[in-house]
């Protein structure tokens, strides 16, 4: 029997996916795709399709480098509860007890108002706040008024800061919070924040305690900040499609050949398909994987499950009603109800993941022992309502082959 059946697929209904993809290959909406399924310790199938760089004529390949952008999230997150487990912090504790940058804090009377129109925040951020974006910090992309504009101006873009770490989390702690902490899930530079406060705890560099801990552990032995010469043909290029023409066109983006003094957790881990399978394999697992314990079950339990009240799910995230079917643990989202979250794609309850700006994203399904990862490298530009816009032939791809995925389960 053909190992697809014995994982519970129906073969002829997968096979489906691999003209999907080309499909939207085909049409220039992507320059090229890495997708992958995995069930209950096998890889059921492995698609790579298209270019990794179209110049050079180069195919997508299984170890084809991605900028994994807030897929990075998740990664840091894990880091800060590897802490707490060892009793270094706790979620209630205010991060200013390591970061004295944020201290006194104030807070916009308004979320657009002006600058100067602020009241002391009420109480502290803590180390759960940052984990679930309820810090009241915020991105650029995600603001509006003067405060989007005071965050630009002050960091630069996300996607390449040139600050040293300290320098940047006194630019951020400068400026006023959008929300009181606690009261509202605001998508936010929280995750960078976060990583900069693992490094302050653990005593070293935020990038090393990644390498030392989890990377070489887990064999993900092509993840980092920076993408090396000696690897760089490997990467995929970052294309966006001009809307007038419809090509593709490279975006540039820095390419580094030492790691960058910014190691951001929020969003600057390039990575590959396998490496990744790694991370989601051991989370899937409650933390274990070949033989080897990074956290505790209940810990990763405690992740993967809903911090949002019902009011702070009503509100829009990115322009969509993305908490729907959904809720935010600490550094994952988590599907709370598969049927209301089919407008987004395809899981199951319990399913936790998160995605990243470039169209990278993955998903892991305990009911259904299942691991989803596609990886595209599609840029769509940084705004409030970035996850509506971006309804395009090469967002839309990815919640298509989801359905089809789960479409062809027989079991």
């Amino acid at each position: 029997m053909d190992k697809i059946e014995t994982q519970g697929f129906d073969k002829a209904r997968l096979d489906v996916v691999g003209p999907l993809l080309q499909g939207v290959v085909d049409a220039s909406d992507l320059s090229g795709v890495v997708a992958m399924v995995w069930r209950r310790g096998e890889i059921v199938r492995l698609d790579t399709v298209g270019r990794r760089d179209i110049a050079n004529n180069l195919p997508m390949q299984r170890d084809t480098l991605f900028r994994i952008a807030s897929m990075s999230k998740p990664v840091t997150s894990v880091a800060t509860m590897m802490l707490l487990e060892e009793g270094k912090l706790a979620l209630e504790d205010p991060i200013a007890k390591w970061l004295p940058e944020f201290e006194t804090m104030r807070v916009l009377k308004s979320p657009t108002g002006a600058l100067d129109d602020t009241a002391p925040s009420p109480r502290a951020i803590t180390v759960e706040d940052l984990l679930t974006h309820r810090a009241g910090l915020a991105y650029g992309f995600t603001s509006s008024g003067p405060v989007a504009k005071a965050h630009e101006e002050a960091l630069g873009s996300p996607l390449d800061v040139p600050y040293t770490p300290d320098d940047w989390l006194r630019r951020l702690a400068s400026l006023p919070l959008t929300y009181a902490p606690g009261t509202q899930l605001h998508y936010s530079h929280a995750t960078d924040v976060l990583g900069f406060l693992v490094g302050r705890v653990a005593g070293m560099d935020f990038r090393e305690f990644l390498m030392q801990r989890l990377f070489s552990p887990l064999g993900m032995k092509d993840t980092d900040f920076h993408v090396p010469p000696s690897k760089r043909s490997r990467q995929a290029v970052l294309y966006q499609r001009d809307a007038t023409s419809g090509k593709l066109h490279r975006f540039a983006m820095p390419n580094h050949d030492d790691p960058p003094a910014f190691a951001g957790g929020g969003g600057g881990l390039i990575s590959c398909l396998d490496d990744y399978l790694s991370f989601a394999r051991m989370m899937l697992n409650k933390g274990e994987l070949d033989g080897r314990r990074y956290l505790k079950r209940e810990t990763v339990e405690t992740m993967c499950t809903n911090r949002l009240t019902e009011a702070q799910r009503q509100v829009p995230f990115l322009g969509l009603p993305f908490w729907t079917g959904m809720g935010f643990g600490l550094g994952v989202s988590v599907v709370m109800d598969a049927q209301k979250h089919e407008w987004m794609g395809a899981a199951s309850d319990g399913t936790f993941g998160w995605p990243g700006a470039f169209g990278t994203w993955w998903q892991a399904d305990p009911a259904k022992e299942m691991i989803l990862i596609f990886l595209i490298q599609d840029y769509v530009p940084l705004t409030s309502d970035i996850a509506g816009r971006a309804v395009t032939g090469a967002r839309v791809a990815c919640p298509m082959w989801q359905k089809m995925v789960y479409g062809a389960l027989s079991e």
